[in-house]
């Protein structure tokens, strides 16, 4: 019986302190920084169009299309395909992306297609791509919104997030929500 006490008192201890006041601790600290913790969203026109930090699926022919997600851009449940690359499935999975890109841009070669834009990222989420996945792009989106070339491959330059540590990214929302505004 003494035991059960004991046992009893921790329950409830570690039940308010995890289930309570951890919670509500990191709330806290999240209506301290900035945008109350909401994530860092991008507005256009006063409405939020997506977060800065999560990718979002853009598959018309006149957006910029950001990486492969494992979990169809659902941040829910954010998860990697946990296959590796000797996994057959995952091996076909890959190539049919490469086919549909060298099928909507008919004058890429194998070789010119970045890694980032045929393999899913671990979150699911990624996005951002690489910057070389974005200008393999510029030709189909200057074509498909009548603009010249030049103006979009400039845009795109325009949106290269230089590295601190790591590789230059392109944040695939920024630059179609500047893509929009275009003319």
């Amino acid at each position: 019986m003494k035991n059960l006490f004991s046992i009893i008192k921790l329950t409830v201890a570690t039940l308010i302190l995890f289930a309570v006041i951890y919670p509500l601790a990191i709330y806290g600290i999240g209506q301290l920084s900035p945008n109350q913790g909401k994530g860092q969203t991008i507005i256009v026109n006063g409405k939020v169009v997506g977060y800065q930090k999560i990718g979002q699926k853009f598959d018309k022919s006149n957006y910029f299309w950001g990486r492969p997600s494992a979990v169809d851009y659902n941040a829910a449940g954010s998860a990697g395909s946990n296959k590796g690359p000797s996994n057959a499935d995952y091996l076909a999975l890959v190539q049919k992306r490469i086919d549909t890109l060298l099928l909507v841009h008919p004058y890429l070669e194998k070789s010119d297609i970045p890694s980032d834009m045929v393999t899913a990222s671990g979150s699911g989420l990624d996005p951002n791509i690489s910057p070389q996945g974005a200008l393999i792009q510029v030709k189909r989106v200057a074509k498909e919104r009548n603009l010249a070339e030049a103006k979009v491959k400039a845009l795109v330059e325009s949106k290269i997030n230089p590295a601190v540590v790591g590789p230059e990214t392109v944040n695939v929302l920024e630059l179609n929500v500047a893509l929009d505004t275009l003319r």
